[in-house]
This record gives C-alpha cells, structure tokens and sequence, in this order.
C-alpha cells in the first residue's frame, strides 16, 4: 500500500504476514521458561506474572489462538486508512486510523487516543454505542481512533524526537487538515490523556472539551496553593475515601511497578532486543501489566482479547512502543510530558474515576491544573476503562459531552 500525497487518506486492512505467524509459533514452542519459588503463592505477582498463566496463554497462542478469524473481525469492525501528514517541528509521517461516522446530523466529532500497552483496540467495545446510540435522547458521535505511531499497525517513526506533543500535533493535522473537523472532543487515558491535553494546550481553538479517565498532575506549589496543601498535610481527616485509596494506589504503582518506565524511558532499544525478539518474553511483560492494573475482581481479559493486545506489539517488534517512553521523557515544550501538566488548562474537561486506577489524583490537585466540569466515580473498573467498563465510560462520555458546558464550548469563539 502506498501513501504518497499528503493529506490523502488511502483505505488499509490490518494484515501480518505468514512468515511472521509461522516464526512466533515456532518461537512459542521453543521457549524455555523460568521457576516460580516454592514459597510464592499462586495469587502473589510481586515477582511479575505468573509462570502458569504464561504458560497456559503461550500454549493456546501456539495451538488454539487464529490470528487470522481475530484480524477479519476487527477489519470488518472498524474502517481503518492511512495518510500521510506534516508534522510542525518533525516532518511527514503516516498515521493510522479509524473512522467511524454516525448517520446522526447532531454527532459531536470525537478524538479516542489509546495508551500504552494498548492499541486503537481499546476503542473496540465503544465505537459502535458511540456512533450509533440505541436511543435518540443520547448523544451520537463521529469516532476517529488513530494509532499513537509505533503501536499496531501505525508506522513507527523513522527518527528520534517523537514523543506525545509530536503526536498531538499529528493528530490535530488529522482531525483538521485531513478529515475537516475544525472543532472536535477527546477522550484520553494513559499517553491518550498526556496527548489530549496536549492538543487542547496548543489548540484550544480546535479542542473543545477533553474528558480522562487518567490524570497524572503533581500537588500543587504551597505558594500557589496552600490550603490544598494543608489539606494535603491533613490528609487522613480531611481526604474523602475515594481519594486516600487514589493516593494509595499511586504510591502503590511508584514503589512497586514504575520499573518498566524507567528502563523503557532509558534504555528501550535494549529491553527490544529481548521482548522483540521473544513472543514469551513480550507476553510476560505485558500479562504482568493487564493484571496488575486491571480490577480483575470485577474483569478478567479474555485470553483471545489478551493475545490480540500482545499482537498489537509483537507485530512491530515492541520496540516502538518502548520507545516511545524514551522520546515521551526527552521532549521540551508547553505540551511536553515535562510541563503540560503543571500548566492550567482553560478547555473544559471531565473525568471519570475507576477505583483501579493507578492515577487520579485528589479533587484539589486537578482543578489546580484544569477546568474540571464533570466528574464521576465508580464502583469497578481500572486503568482500562473502555476495555473493562465500556457501558460505564460511554454513559460518561454522553452525559458530559451533551453538557449545557460543552455544548457552549463547541458554539463559542476563541
């Protein structure tokens, strides 16, 4: 497939060769796996996953798991393309995408972005209910889904420096220059929320309304801020429930599972050599992560869904989307990881918070950074919303984004 001109969509179905489905089965068969210690518990993956669970998926992906029936439904499920674009500061790169439009003439344009170590998959269970709700009164959507460069089938930067403020700027030139939709929505989580906000930072003219499911902001200075921090300081009297186990499960992450950042951010074309390489080793490092940040009392991927997500990596080689992290960390600029979220965003924004998630922040620190609007809480769900909780984040995404306050944003002039 050739995508030559630029702003020129070109249709595109996912497809992995022969040659790599065959070499994985192959790999898979030949794996040799570590041991569990004796005094480890079957539920306890302080170590990381599980040899069992491994095992078991590693199996069914070598002798039960068709790829093939799995790729002809998810392009049967989503119109997908490519285009070429210019990214200011970068140059051109191809993204992939999915659009999906609702035959609704009150369809809001909504940007989905995915985080890692998803894909444009996680928008599989919403894009349906989204653009074509069962019911009238609710708010209908035009979904686009692009792939953050690097992660499925989205072409991998072919230099350095492309980090989520490139990929807002990338993803700003879809929904303008390419696709013509001057005023839009987002819907973020993980680096789809670090990008969102970035767009709405450098495009508030463009990005009307954001809503989060994940919002990684720091406490704000005692200066600017001091009864945040003295409630802060009074935590324990003065948090809600709800925010005191936020804190917890943040504290949680940072002691005990912010080791794949840190090396990803580091050093990831080393951690590729192996994790590219080994369809066990990819499936170890990921398993780890789907478990540990899912509410898994409440949802437990099914193994075919989970080896499609692993599919979504291995087909590249998993280095891109290690990468990623490295030029995430190394990028300078108003919508850079670095200050982005000690900025105030004036754009509007809702949050939904599942009890899961390894960050949402207390009340206060968010509204120190944005113009929270909208906020809800729920009972199940974790770090992915639309994967685990889809009926939940889509009630969420109707009810805000059909605000009074946003449908002034999206009729305003900036």
């Amino acid at each position: 497939m050739s995508v030559d001109e630029l702003n020129t969509p070109v249709p595109y179905q996912l497809h992995i060769s022969d040659d790599l489905l065959n070499v994985t089965k192959q790999k898979l068969r030949l794996a040799r796996f570590p041991d569990e210690q004796t005094d480890v518990g079957d539920d306890d993956w302080s170590q990381g996953a599980k040899v069992k669970v491994v095992k078991r998926l590693a199996e069914y992906w070598a002798n039960g798991y068709d790829w093939r029936a799995e790729e002809a439904r998810i392009n049967a499920e989503f119109k997908q393309f490519k285009v070429k674009v210019d990214i200011p500061g970068y140059g051109p790169q191809v993204l992939h995408y999915a659009h999906q439009t609702s035959a609704r003439p009150d369809a809001i344009p909504l940007l989905f972005v995915q985080g890692w170590p998803g894909s444009f998959l996680e928008a599989r269970k919403i894009i349906e209910p989204l653009t074509n709700p069962p019911d009238a009164s609710d708010q209908a959507f035009h979904v686009i889904v692009p792939s953050i460069p690097g992660f499925g089938p989205g072409d991998a930067p072919q230099k350095s420096g492309f980090g989520p403020q490139l990929t807002a700027h990338g993803f700003r030139k879809l929904m303008v220059d390419v696709l013509g939709y001057e005023r839009f929505v987002t819907q973020g989580g993980d680096w789809g929320s670090m990008i969102t906000r970035g767009m709405a930072l450098m495009y508030p003219q463009n990005v009307r309304a954001c809503h989060h499911n994940f919002f990684p902001c720091r406490p704000p200075p005692w200066y600017k801020a001091p009864l945040t921090i003295g409630r802060l300081i009074l935590s324990p009297y003065l948090y809600t429930t709800r925010e005191m186990d936020s804190i917890k499960n943040m504290q949680y992450w940072q002691k005990e599972q912010d080791g794949y950042m840190r090396i990803q951010a580091t050093r990831p074309q080393s951690l590729g050599f192996g994790l590219g390489d080994s369809p066990i080793g990819l499936l170890g490092w990921l398993v780890e992560k789907f478990h540990e940040w899912m509410d898994v009392a409440h949802y437990e991927m099914p193994d075919d869904e989970l080896l499609t997500f692993v599919m979504m990596h291995w087909m590249q080689g998993a280095t891109p989307g290690f990468r990623y992290y490295k030029m995430a960390f190394a990028e300078e600029g108003e919508a850079s990881i670095k200050e982005s979220f000690g900025k105030y965003l004036n754009t509007p924004i809702g949050l939904s918070h599942f009890p899961r998630e390894i960050m949402m922040p207390p009340y206060d620190w968010v509204s120190s950074v944005a113009n929270e609007q909208f906020r809800r809480e729920h009972d199940k769900g974790g770090h992915f919303a639309a994967v685990e909780c889809p009926e939940a984040l889509v009630q969420d995404l109707r009810d805000w984004f059909s605000s009074e306050t946003v449908k002034g944003a999206m009729e305003s002039d900036i």
